[in-house]
């Protein structure tokens, strides 16, 4: 029986030829519609298996007919996809995803394999297509890991409708999805009474994107809609919590063991509520006050909606998924185990190993007289957030621990109102701080960055990626974001 199927191959090495810098005709080769390429993402620290789960066309292509061929160059894995008869490579997209960050923890190390279902989006071809997925290794190399041959004329290929009971509201529309930006804001854990509620939480988010640049000066770059699938109670998991909810997407606290840091694993819900719109970027909107969230470069991100923090939390972890930007704190404790190996100069473009000054790969943006490595205030700043962290990681674990063995809510209450007040005066005092640091608004390479103390560095003093607040994205930050705008908008 014939099928999409061409055979799959896991291979060590494979160099892929570059068949031309231009982009392929956009109308010589795909149709204006959305081809959802779903597989399973399998392993550990050594192991590395891909197996397609199935394919759907879905609606309008979102993402730009121009601009096919990915010029960026970051995230973990690139999806390729070549013509099967000519072998032209027809369109790319680097990412990141949830699996290659479990290939960072102690428990992969340790060879416990998992499995995680991830989604390619690509314009739907004309023709038989192959579709390639490649994986970095520790030097940053991309090694092809998986290849199958999809025929889009197949009977496999579902065309399916979508999912029932999906809710869709326009927040801002500026035009044509293929010449703008599109982001949709999934909700998670709003109960079918809680539509008012939702409402009011778009119209927030909206203004929290609008306010921070250079989203709000480039708006006309963007479609921004709302997705809602009523979940059937309000709120996500906790399981530190020992709290469990039935929601829309199955978002939850602790994913990879981080307290704070949310995911979800139902990447399928995820993209059948999403499909409801054209979308280049998904953001989880997440019903609940506790302070989390995540973002996965061109995957999604999480933010909850009403801890103090919510100006700061959503346009952080968007910073991750929309532009790829790296986080530059390090103080702070996380499940990975060597997120950026030593040695190696990241691909993000907001931090660096610093591996050749004389070339800092934002060089052209720092400040006239500025050394490079630059000397900053770090010692005591380190001294004061490490203190903090350590205070706060206890309380977390009080609070957890109170909420597991049923503490009284009023005690469970006054305890998190602690957490949050303390929360407020650290950040208060890291404003002050580097506010009056000699090198506040200048622009150089300061140690302190992506997780690691030592050896990392950031372009500022201070960003919305190293320090809570409604703060501005420093002007490497900024620029990346810029160039990101723009490649979705032509």
């Amino acid at each position: 029986m014939k099928t999409f199927f061409g055979a799959a191959l896991i291979l060590a090495l494979v160099v892929v030829p570059n068949f031309g810098k231009t982009d392929p005709d956009f109308d010589r080769y795909f149709v204006d519609q959305t081809m959802r390429i779903d597989y399973f993402h399998i392993g550990n620290l050594q192991e590395e298996i891909v197996t397609l789960d199935r394919v759907l066309v879905q609606g309008t292509w979102a993402g730009s007919t121009k601009n096919l061929i990915d010029p960026f160059d970051l995230g973990r894995y690139s999806v390729k996809i070549y013509d099967d008869a000519s072998g032209t490579l027809l369109f790319s997209r680097g990412f990141d995803s949830y699996f290659g960050e479990y290939r960072t923890t102690e428990e992969a190390a340790k060879g416990i394999r998992r499995t995680f279902h991830e989604s390619a989006l690509i314009p739907l071809p004309k023709a038989k297509v192959r579709f390639v997925l490649e994986s970095r290794d520790r030097d940053n190399v991309l090694h092809r890991v998986f290849e199958q041959v999809i025929d889009p004329a197949s009977i496999e290929v579902l065309r399916k409708p979508l999912m029932s009971g999906v809710k869709v509201f326009e927040l801002l529309k500026s035009g044509d999805p293929h010449v703008k930006a599109d982001l949709a804001f999934v909700a998670e854990g709003y109960s079918l009474a809680e539509e008012a509620k939702l409402r009011a939480d778009l119209d927030r988010f909206l203004k929290v994107f609008l306010k921070q640049e250079p989203y709000g000066s480039l708006r006309d770059k963007f479609n921004l809609y709302g997705v809602w699938k009523p979940s059937d109670e309000s709120g996500c998991d906790e399981p530190g919590h020992g709290t469990y909810k039935s929601t829309a997407v199955s978002a939850t606290f602790d994913s990879l063991g981080s307290e704070r840091y949310v995911l979800t694993e139902d990447n399928k819900a995820l993209r059948d509520i999403a499909a409801h719109v054209p979308y280049d970027a998904l953001a989880i909107m997440i019903n609940h006050k506790r302070y989390g969230g995540g973002g996965i470069y061109n995957a999604f991100c999480t933010f909850t909606v009403d801890n103090q923090w919510y100006e700061y939390l959503f346009p952080h972890e968007f910073g991750h998924s929309f532009t790829g930007l790296a986080d530059e704190y390090y103080t702070s404790s996380v499940a990975y185990n060597e997120f950026y190996p030593a040695g190696v100069e990241p691909r993000e473009a907001n931090i660096t190993a610093l591996l050749d000054p004389a070339n800092l790969k934002w060089k052209n943006l720092v400040t006239p007289g500025t050394a490079v490595p630059t000397p900053w205030e770090k010692e005591e700043f380190d001294k004061s957030d490490m203190a903090y962290q350590k205070v706060r990681g206890e309380i977390n674990e009080k609070i957890a621990q109170m909420k597991r063995s049923g503490a009284p809510a009023d005690e469970v209450a006054r305890l998190e109102e602690e957490s949050e007040r303390l929360s407020k005066a650290q950040a208060d005092w890291v404003d002050h701080y580097l506010a009056s640091s000699k090198f506040a608004g200048k622009t150089g390479a300061f140690e302190g960055a992506g997780y690691a103390a030592k050896g990392l560095y950031r372009s500022a003093v201070d960003c919305i990626m190293f320090t809570k607040g409604a703060k501005p994205y420093c002007p490497v930050c900024e620029q990346a974001v810029r160039r990101m705008i723009q490649f979705y908008s032509e």
